[in-house]
């Protein structure tokens, strides 16, 4: 447990939960947005004062604070001093789980040569391997929960992490206890074995073949990951592998996610859409049919801009897919290589000026379409009776938000009813 937390307190603060907190002098923000609602709090006008009422993690009443139901029993009361309060952050696409450093390659890639490159070469995800091979579990959950605290901060009460570390089964099962034990958010584990070829096969087939075999069996059996993601890209899994891959998990009841079109267009994108993978990541080389594939399905679309930006890549046709019906989410990518930073701001930034996207886009973003991009939006993403009073305070105007490079406007954070930090 990271000094972050106090593990009495947050107790504590649990049990008050359960039996009932008050939110009172509040003002509400939460998704869909219309185009320019967020200025409803700015010269425009002022949201009515508004109270929440949470029992049991989950809220149980919203509206004003005049008409707080009578047979509200709570143990405390809380004054947000007028604030707004917007949902929580979902943070859905992080690798956030390592060891060592990969800054050499940063310099490797601004000399000119490509990821693939620096790949074959032992680079890449293969450099970080060594280093995960040779961690203990105490050691990665550790060193991993600094580095959750840092998502916390920024008001993020969902966190997505990835596995794809340790390739090999025994270490990829390692990575996955070091991030179940990861304390703040709620987290959601993903299986990425197929995140490169492990050095111990000679062929991608022989190592998709041991992974169905194997590996998939032992996650179903014991629940360190319900979801599973593959890197389908020139070089590393096939699309033909891709599908096998996914058709085996989707036997096992294995939610499926893919690594899609980053660098190549291989038609991931349009693979995953028809196989209702719950979201394609990357895709940067779509085309029309793509993003009309995805428009129609249930997929949603995850957009990495910081990746983009430390790649040199373009960046993703966010405008024309959200003008085209497809669920967009935002996320940072978190990753010791291709995206050492964990700075929401700087992806909501890039979100706005790079791929042309409304505050109120990326604030929905952010929540809901990263709540569905991890099956979560049934309680995630929205601040609506039923759903987790996973919530986010903020300091001053949420024009503020995703407007100055490495600031969130954060005031506290709660999960559950419960301050985190």
């Amino acid at each position: 447990m990271s000094e972050f937390f106090d593990g009495q307190a947050v107790n504590s603060a649990f049990e008050c939960a359960m039996a009932g907190v008050l939110f009172r002098n509040l003002r509400h923000l939460t998704p869909p947005f219309g185009p320019g609602d967020i200025d409803l709090f700015g010269e425009r006008g002022r949201s009515p004062i508004e109270a929440i009422w949470v029992e049991k993690g989950q809220i149980r009443w919203i509206g004003p604070d005049r008409k707080i139901p009578k047979e509200c029993r709570v143990l405390r009361e809380i004054s947000l001093e007028g604030r707004t309060v917007l949902p929580g952050f979902v943070e859905c696409h992080t690798h956030t789980v390592f060891a060592g450093s990969r800054s050499q390659e940063f310099s490797w890639r601004l000399a000119g040569q490509p990821y693939t490159e620096i790949y074959k070469k032992g680079g890449g995800i293969l450099s970080t391997v060594r280093a995960v091979r040779a961690a203990s579990l105490g050691q990665l959950a550790a060193s991993a929960q600094k580095s959750v605290d840092g998502f916390v901060r920024q008001g993020v009460t969902t966190l997505e992490i990835k596995s794809g570390y340790g390739l090999d089964e025994k270490s990829e099962l390692k990575l996955l206890k070091a991030i179940q034990s990861l304390a703040g958010p709620e987290i959601v584990s993903t299986y990425l074995g197929l995140h490169g070829l492990a050095p111990e096969f000679s062929t991608t087939d022989e190592y998709v073949d041991h992974v169905i075999a194997s590996t998939l069996p032992k996650l179903k059996k014991t629940g360190l990951a319900k979801r599973c993601d593959i890197y389908i890209e020139k070089g590393f899994f096939s699309l033909e592998q891709g599908e096998r891959f996914l058709r085996a998990c989707h036997a096992l009841d294995l939610a499926v996610v893919i690594h899609a079109d980053q660098i190549h267009r291989t038609g991931a994108t349009s693979l995953g859409a028809r196989l209702s993978a719950m979201s394609c990541d990357h895709v940067i080389h779509v085309n029309d049919e793509d993003i009309r594939c995805l428009a129609a399905s249930s997929t949603v679309a995850v957009l990495l801009p910081m990746a983009d930006l430390y790649m040199k890549c373009a960046y993703p046709p966010a405008r024309k897919m959200l003008d085209a019906g497809v669920r967009v989410a935002l996320a940072t990518d978190f990753n010791p290589g291709t995206c050492p930073s964990q700075d929401l701001s700087l992806v909501g930034l890039l979100a706005r000026l790079e791929m042309k996207m409304t505050l109120e886009e990326v604030i929905e973003a952010y929540t809901m379409g990263a709540a569905h991009a991890l099956g979560l939006e049934a309680r995630k993403g929205q601040l609506k009776v039923g759903f987790d009073a996973d919530f986010v305070v903020l300091e001053g105007n949420p024009s503020e938000l995703f407007y100055s490079a490495g600031r969130m406007p954060v005031y506290r954070v709660y999960r559950g009813g419960v301050q985190l930090g």
